[in-house]
């Protein structure tokens, strides 16, 4: 039998074996990752709630995206009316404060012309640097995710993340 052949045949019995050791593994370790170490569909959801809650309050129309551990869209929501604009622009907040583990407000000022991260909103398929994406810390302050909001002025994007932020 030729060397190829006898490695063709090497790589067949692997994946078998491993299919075979997959089949008796118990499920509960395939699970998704537990809350501890991202967020949930439950907790994205609660965020959400708060939010439209907040935005609601104060007559806003409001959209609201969380994003989980690897900042993935998790969650989003647009509220009748809202801008079709500031959709991206709550989902980029929200991945910009997970891949930063930063408030978004706080990132403004380093990129400012001059500063040290000067044009990083060009980066990672574009990003945005001002108030209104927060992070999402478990139990143990690790960040597991983000809110980000967008559909008013800075200030009123920023409560609106603080109060989604809260109910996680």
């Amino acid at each position: 039998m030729s060397k190829s052949r006898m490695r063709a045949l090497f790589c067949v019995l692997m994946l078998l074996f491993a299919g075979a050791l997959m089949q008796d593994t118990p499920r509960a370790v395939w699970a998704a990752a537990p809350e501890a170490h991202d967020v949930s569909l439950a907790s994205a959801q609660r965020v959400i709630d708060a939010a439209i809650k907040k935005a609601d309050a104060m007559g806003l129309k409001m959209n609201v995206a969380v994003v989980d551990a690897g900042a993935n869209l998790k969650a989003f929501v647009r509220m009748d009316g809202a801008f079709l604009g500031s959709a991206d622009i709550a989902m980029k907040k929200a991945k910009t404060s997970r891949m930063f583990d930063a408030p978004t407000g706080a990132l403004g000022a380093l990129t400012q012309p001059g500063a040290p991260l000067f044009g990083v909103e060009v980066s990672n398929g574009g990003l945005i640097t001002f108030a209104g994406g927060l992070p999402l810390k478990n139990a143990a302050g690790q960040v597991i995710g983000a809110v980000g909001v967008s559909g008013s002025s800075v200030e009123n994007d920023l409560a609106v993340a603080e109060a989604g932020a809260a109910a996680f």
